[in-house]
C-alpha cells in the first residue's frame, strides 16, 4: 500500500526528464547538470539549492549504473579517475561547508549558486563549441609535459571540478571531457567518456551528500528523476560510440549558452 502511494507521489514529467538526460550523459559524459539543473529552476520552479543538492544525488545513482556499463566495456581508465578524485573530493568538502556556514536558503547563497550556474553553463557551451581549437592550442605544450605534470594538472582539474559541481552541479561533463582530452590526447574518446563519468561517481555522491545534510533535497524530486535517469544512462553508455557527435555538440552548446545567460543577466 505504501509503495503505490509512493508511485502515485512520482511526476512522470521529472521522469521523462530523468530519461531524457540520463541518456545524454551515457552518450557523451556531458548534460547532466548542465541541462537537469537549469531544467529544474527554469521550467518546473524549483528552488537553485533544491535543485542543485537533488541533482546531484540522483546523477551519483545514475552514474554508477553508467560506469558500471562502461567498465564492462574496459572503457575507464581508473588511474585517472584517482587523480581527478584526489582533488575534486576535498574541494567539493570545502565548497559545501562554505554553503552550509551562510545557510542554503539565504538570498545571498540563492543568488551566489544561480551565478555560478550560469557562468558554468556558459564555460560549458564555450568548451563544446571550441573544443577542437582548445586541444590544437595546447596540444604542443602538453605533449612536452612529464607524467607526474600531467598527473598534478589532473588533480588540479579534478579539484576546480569539485568546487563546480558541489555550487552548480555543472562541469564535471563538458569540461572535465574537454580538459581530459587535452591531458590525455592519445586515450580513445569513449575511454575518456567512461573515465569522466566514473570520477562523477565519489564526486556527485559526497556532493549530494553534503546537501542532504544542509537540507537541500527533495526526495519526491529525486525519485522520480531516477526512475528515468537509470534506464536512460544504461541505454546511452551501450550506444556510446554512434553519437554523431557533430550534430549533437553545436545544439548543445547553443542551449546551454541561452540558458546560461538567462541565469546570469
Amino acid at each position: 500500500m505504501v509503495f503505490l502511494d509512493f508511485l502515485h507521489l512520482i511526476n512522470p514529467l521529472y521522469t521523462l526528464s530523468g530519461f531524457a538526460v540520463g541518456a545524454l550523459v551515457g552518450f557523451t559524459g556531458v548534460g547532466g547538470g548542465s541541462l537537469m539543473t537549469p531544467l529544474l529552476v527554469l521550467l518546473f520552479g524549483i528552488h537553485p539549492a533544491t535543485a542543485v543538492g537533488t541533482d546531484l544525488l540522483y546523477a551519483g545513482v545514475t552514474k554508477i549504473c553508467g560506469s558500471a556499463v562502461h567498465s564492462h566495456n574496459n572503457a575507464i581508465d581508473w588511474r585517472v579517475v584517482r587523480r581527478l578524485a584526489s582533488g575534486s573530493v576535498p574541494a567539493a568538502a570545502l565548497a559545501l561547508w562554505t554553503l552550509s556556514r551562510f545557510g542554503v536558503d539565504s538570498k545571498g547563497t540563492n543568488a551566489a549558486i544561480t551565478t555560478t550556474l550560469g557562468f558554468a553553463l556558459i564555460l560549458t557551451a564555450v568548451t563544446l563549441i571550441f573544443r577542437r581549437r582548445l586541444l590544437k592550442a595546447v596540444a604542443s605544450f602538453l605533449d612536452r609535459r612529464s607524467d607526474k605534470e600531467i598527473a598534478v594538472l589532473t588533480v588540479t582539474l579534478g579539484a576546480v571540478l569539485g568546487v563546480l559541481v558541489s555550487i552548480s552541479s555543472v562541469g564535471a561533463g563538458a569540461i572535465g571531457v574537454t580538459v581530459l582530452l587535452m591531458l590525455y590526447p592519445r586515450m580513445p574518446t569513449v575511454r575518456i567518456v567512461g573515465t569522466d563519468i566514473a570520477h562523477a561517481v565519489p564526486l556527485t555522491l559526497i556532493a549530494g551528500a553534503g546537501h542532504w545534510l544542509i537540507g537541500s533535497i527533495d526526495w519526491v524530486l529525486f525519485f522520480s528523476l531516477l526512475s528515468g535517469s537509470l534506464p536512460g544512462i544504461a541505454i546511452g553508455s551501450h550506444f556510446a560510440s554512434r553519437v554523431p557527435d557533430r550534430v549533437l555538440r553545436p545544439l548543445m552548446a547553443g542551449t546551454l549558452a541561452l540558458v546560461g545567460g538567462k541565469l546570469v543577466f
